[in-house]
């Protein structure tokens, strides 16, 4: 195709009637283009940027999303949401692992350092590795120069604090690293990077290279995730019968993660480096950190994600913040209830009040209520992932979407502001995995009309078990001569 836009989901033929549409509807055709691809992208790559503490990790990460997301507070046991960002440079869209969260170690630095660049690293299909050029290399610099060189991902090398001339010689200093040339920046003043981000996106690949189980045809790839101790081991124990690979724990040995191939109902599963399997040295302060760093690198290789629920417990932030990770990353969703066997009424009674309000925002996923234990209801766990997957896949074509758009905005007009009512004037999915729209409209929607057209594209086509994703663009004033 020597067409240079993508047309996300669309083939040519819906590609061209739909164009047709947004012109006669006074559309700038460019915007149109531009919206299709970028709802139409699939996932992103994911670039992870690692180091010692105090190199300037989450200051270079803010440099590279153009916001100050990242914590930049350097307090051990600073918990964060979130590790992963949205980034774009040169008009190309990645994400950014931020190691920089959680550095103070009880177990000396260098374990921490190497655990934490071991897990993004695992996620990443490039890695920054930032160095203090300052300083020079380090012992623990030269130690995550050797996982990387194990983990044969790409490698930028940033030389970090060179404000001026003088830095430049230090930064040359480590070409001793042997990871090729190094890019001395400022993330504090911004001075290099630019240069940096040209070199990371040759690192990139356009698109992740794991190919979404279509034409390949591999495993189905499932995280089973949840806070620690919710019983994932066991329940990955029980689904696997005994005959399950048993790890072997040797101190120190970097392992390969551990993808359980498991059949279940007749197919193939992969379960990707399930947490819990292998237990780090308690890490007091940090746990919480690296489960959501372990978290989120198990859910990026992922397809659907299965989240695991201690019922005997009350629905925690902790619980939340995993679902809605799954949900940003924009993976299929299934929740398991676990011990639900093991309830009282009155528990039971206000855990279904508790799902009801805490659970709300996913709704719509499919809901088993299982035993880790007992291994009650396992046999429910496997058509749930299956729906869940189809919604995931469902793709509803442009024509039957409009006629749908169509109902909805006769039955049910957006409330007037400012003596103007906004209307959707047509839309198309542009992508699967998960489903995302673009609805073009006459002016803005609110969030709760937004909301609810969700709600109804979900009645209406059934996307069980996955995220949807509807962005909006609105027409700009008309009189303007296409």
């Amino acid at each position: 195709m020597n067409d240079q836009h993508d047309h996300g989901a669309l083939g040519d033929t819906e590609y061209a009637e739909f164009m047709e549409l947004a012109a006669e509807e006074g559309f700038d055709i460019e915007d149109v283009e531009g919206a299709i691809e970028e709802a139409g992208h699939g996932p992103l790559p994911v670039l992870a940027v690692v180091g010692r503490p105090n190199v300037g990790k989450s200051t270079l990460v803010n440099r590279i999303i153009g916001r100050r997301e990242a914590v930049v507070e350097d307090k051990p046991g600073v918990t964060r949401d979130r590790v992963t960002y949205e980034a774009e440079w040169a008009g190309r869209r990645f994400k950014v692992v931020d190691t920089g969260g959680w550095e103070q170690d009880v177990l000396g630095i260098d374990a921490s350092v190497a655990a934490q660049a071991e897990y993004a690293i695992e996620a990443a299909d490039a890695v920054v590795f930032v160095v203090d050029a300052t300083v020079g290399a380090t012992d623990t610099d030269e130690a995550v120069v050797k996982l990387l060189r194990r983990a044969g991902k790409p490698v930028v090398l940033a030389a970090n604090k060179v404000d001026g001339p003088s830095g430049e010689a230090d930064a040359s200093m480590l070409w001793s690293l042997g990871l090729g040339e190094p890019y001395p920046v400022s993330a504090l003043h911004g001075r290099g990077t630019g240069d940096l981000l040209d070199e990371v996106l040759k690192a990139l690949p356009e698109a992740p290279e794991q190919t979404f189980g279509t034409a390949v045809g591999g495993p189905r790839r499932i995280a089973l995730i949840g806070r620690p101790n919710v019983g994932k081991s066991s329940l990955l124990n029980k689904v696997a019968g005994e005959e399950r690979v048993v790890v072997n724990e040797m101190a120190g040995t970097t392992r390969d993660p551990v993808d359980e191939l498991i059949e279940l109902g007749g197919t193939t599963w992969k379960f990707v480096d399930t947490a819990g399997i292998r237990k780090k040295v308690h890490l007091q302060e940090g746990a919480d950190y690296y489960a959501s760093l372990r978290t989120a690198a198990a859910v990026e290789k992922a397809e659907v994600a299965v989240v695991l629920i201690d019922t005997s417990e009350s629905i925690s932030v902790q619980d939340q913040r995993i679902i809605t990770m799954a949900v940003e990353a924009g993976r299929a969703l299934v929740i398991a209830y676990n011990k639900w066997d093991e309830l009282d009424e009155e528990r039971r009674y206000y855990l279904e009040r508790e799902i009801e309000t805490e659970m709300q925002q996913v709704a719509w996923a499919p809901r088993v209520n299982v035993s880790a234990r007992t291994g009650r209801h396992m046999d429910r766990l496997v058509p749930a992932i299956e729906t869940a997957l189809a919604g995931w896949e469902t793709r509803v074509p442009t024509g039957r979407l409009n006629a749908f758009l169509g109902e909805l905005v006769a039955a049910h007009p957006h409330p007037i502001r400012g003596g103007k009512q906004p209307r959707i004037l047509f839309g198309t999915q542009a992508g699967t995995k998960p489903p995302r729209f673009v609805l073009f409209a006459s002016g803005f929607l609110e969030h709760g009309y937004r909301r609810f057209v969700e709600r109804r594209l979900r009645e209406e086509f059934g996307f069980e078990g996955t995220p949807i994703h509807i962005s909006v663009r609105v027409r700009e004033k008309r009189g303007r001569k296409k």
